[in-house]
């Protein structure tokens, strides 16, 4: 009993000498467990760098993902139209060319034209001899009745047109629709303007036809009354 007294006493005094004295107690810094040592604060900078290396990767693989996609706008704005009406065209145009090319008689050209006036429907060609008189009214005749047959025929050629020009325009609206890019779009239209210059040339041929055949129906009958003066001043001449 006495011993365990004693070093009580002897424990108190210790903690008490400790207390009072200039021991100074500090929290440690680290902490060991199973061999591995723990710092708090250096685990801590880890956590943040690691953080802001992710943010970055993210932020690169968004710069990544914008590149690739302007690539993508940029590939699709440079590709071309998969539909091409323009040798329809070609061959529409060039069918009504031929058309005007087979004018009978007074052909589209001005030599043509004015050796065939002077040959039959103006000055000595309507005062010769009866025989030559009755030879130029036929080749009147026969004049404007080609005429008229041409521009018929120009004008079917132009309708039968009109089919092709309409599954062209189908065609060619599709595309412009369901265009990719803008160098898509930008030859869709063309191909546009190209077909609508195809039906101004068709309107052209039509109108130039007709206007050859009522050109020479009014040359004609011109011609016609002159004769007919001359006509007139012979048979006075013979009274």
């Amino acid at each position: 009993m006495k011993n365990s007294a004693i070093r009580r006493a002897l424990l108190t005094s210790a903690l008490v000498s400790m207390l009072g004295g200039s021991v100074t107690v500090v929290a440690p810094a680290q902490a060991q467990f199973g061999g591995i040592v723990y710092d708090p604060t250096n685990y801590a900078s880890n956590v943040l760098q690691a953080a802001r290396a992710l943010q970055q990767v993210n932020n690169q693989i968004k710069q990544i993902q914008q590149a690739a996609t302007s690539l993508i706008n940029e590939a699709k704005n440079l590709a071309s139209l998969p539909v091409s009406a323009l040798s329809t065209l070609q061959a529409q145009v060039d069918h009504t060319r031929q058309l005007l090319g087979q004018a009978q008689r007074i052909a589209y050209d001005v030599q043509s034209i004015q050796g065939a006036f002077e040959g039959r429907y103006k000055g000595t060609a309507l005062t010769g001899p009866h025989t030559q008189m009755v030879a130029n009214a036929k080749a009147r005749w026969e004049d404007s009745v080609g005429a008229l047959e041409d521009t018929l025929r120009v004008q079917a050629g132009v309708v039968g047109n009109l089919g092709g020009t309409r599954g062209a325009i189908d065609t060619l609206v599709g595309a412009s629709q369901s265009a990719s890019g803008a160098l898509q779009a930008a030859q869709a239209g063309n191909q546009l303007l190209a077909l609508q210059s195809q039906q101004l040339a068709d309107l052209t041929a039509a109108i130039a036809a007709q206007g050859r055949a009522q050109a020479l129906d009014a040359a004609g009958r011109a011609a016609i009354e002159a004769e007919a003066r001359e006509r007139f001043r012979r048979f006075r001449g013979k009274n």
